[in-house]
């Protein structure tokens, strides 16, 4: 491969929910994603959902009747979680608290320094806040 190819910032994350409304009211009104655009896809009976977050990256939500779980713990092969950076870690805790989720407990990058957490979204899976 050409040392001159290079791949850019990613694009966006697709996620596969199994509750759509469920999801869209936690990634939307919880965590305070904007929406780009909603879609429903008849032939598949399918909802997606695109959502952007403050930097400008992008997540998608899809929904489709019956997909097979997965499996979602940070150490099971696959996506070990998604990670958003934020300012104040703090706040997001006593933010998501507030909203009846729960957090794990504050714990220091050993490599970074950097402080992080671990909570869930409505489909168990792992969502870290970075404080960067």
């Amino acid at each position: 491969m050409s040392t001159r190819l290079k791949l850019g910032k990613i694009h966006h994350i697709a996620l596969i929910v199994s509750d759509y409304k469920k999801s869209k009211k936690f990634y939307c009104d919880v965590l305070g994603l904007d929406i780009i655009a909603g879609t429903y896809r008849a032939k598949r009976d399918s909802y997606k959902l695109d959502l952007k977050l403050a930097g400008g990256d992008q997540l998608e939500l899809f929904s489709f009747p019956n997909a097979p779980e997965r499996l979602s713990f940070p150490e099971g092969c696959g996506l070990r979680h998604l990670a958003f950076a934020v300012t104040d870690i703090d706040e997001w805790v006593e933010y998501l608290n507030q909203c009846s989720i729960d957090v794990e407990a504050i714990r220091v990058d050993e490599l970074t320094g950097r402080r992080y957490t671990f909570f869930a979204d409505p489909d168990g899976l792992p969502l870290e806040l970075y404080q960067g």
